[in-house]
């Protein structure tokens, strides 16, 4: 729309690059920071369990920075501004089951995936631990997860990403896929980049219906947080495992619930909201 107070700048291999480098650049400010506090303080900071979170955060948010002032600002003459606004309550019927089926479905995917062998055992060794190393403060970890993570990675994938594709003239569906194969190979492993790939599917298609990036950061928020609480109440990310019920119960389940309400969700309910 000419009249829009939201930039339509487009993502190129240039916005890419301005990204990697903002990043890196946030980054290696935390890591040099750091490093003047261990050498005048005698204080190591990385070994405090809210480093991970402060070191993510302005790498994230110096990653957005950059592609703001050097993207959108010199191609649109505006500033990054991303439409965060609620849609009708119905929507979120629709949405939040839909997302639950993914859930369901992803978790049959990836167990396919082997966690033995003289690869795969290795490489999901060196992963769990990695991740159990992170932080052993729970609220951190909820914070990091269920609100930071949804917000900067939503931010990046689909409000940068994803937009700037189809603001290029990518298909749709195209640029919803490419914006999450994206977001799975940033994960780092095949487990992860398998779940990524389909559940960021679902918050990219219900991004480009509703055109508002609050729903699909809710939608991330309510898959992290389930799986956070499935590994502090189940000790695993399985719901197979903490129902006590056979994987292929769970894919049933995820199948119905996901084609059900993707049907409700874009035959009988035809949301196409607009960016003004």
């Amino acid at each position: 729309m000419e009249n829009s107070r939201y930039p339509k700048f487009t993502f190129t291999w240039v916005g890419a690059v301005t990204l990697v480098v903002g990043l890196f650049v946030g980054t290696m400010a935390v890591s040099l920071f750091s490093t003047f506090w261990k050498v005048a303080f005698k204080e190591n900071l990385e070994l405090k369990d809210w480093f991970l979170m402060v070191a993510n955060s302005v790498g994230f948010l110096t990653a957005i920075a950059f592609f703001d002032f050097f993207i959108v600002r010199r191609t649109t003459k505006m500033k990054l501004n991303f439409n965060f606004s609620s849609v009708n309550f119905y929507t979120y019927l629709l949405v939040f089951p839909m997302m639950l089926g993914m859930m369901f479905i992803s978790e049959f995917v990836t167990s396919l995936i082997p966690i033995t062998g003289p690869f795969f055992g290795d490489f999901y060794e060196y992963f769990t631990q990695l991740m159990s190393q992170l932080t052993d403060d729970p609220v951190i970890m909820l914070i990091m997860t269920v609100i930071m993570a949804p917000i900067f990675e939503e931010i990046i994938f689909r409000g940068i990403i994803q937009k700037g594709l189809i603001n290029k003239g990518v298909e749709p569906w195209k640029a919803i896929l490419y914006a999450s194969i994206i977001f799975g190979v940033v994960h780092g492993n095949p487990w992860q980049f398998i779940s990524a790939v389909m559940l960021g599917c679902v918050l990219g298609f219900v991004y480009y219906k509703t055109k508002s990036l609050l729903i699909p950061i809710l939608l991330h928020g309510f898959n992290n947080l389930t799986l956070s609480l499935l590994v502090v109440y189940g000790k695993n990310e399985s719901f197979a495992k903490f129902l006590n019920v056979s994987e292929w119960l769970i894919l049933a389940v995820g199948i119905v619930l996901f084609t059900l309400f993707y049907y409700l969700f874009t035959r009988k309910y035809k949301v196409h909201y607009a960016e003004i």
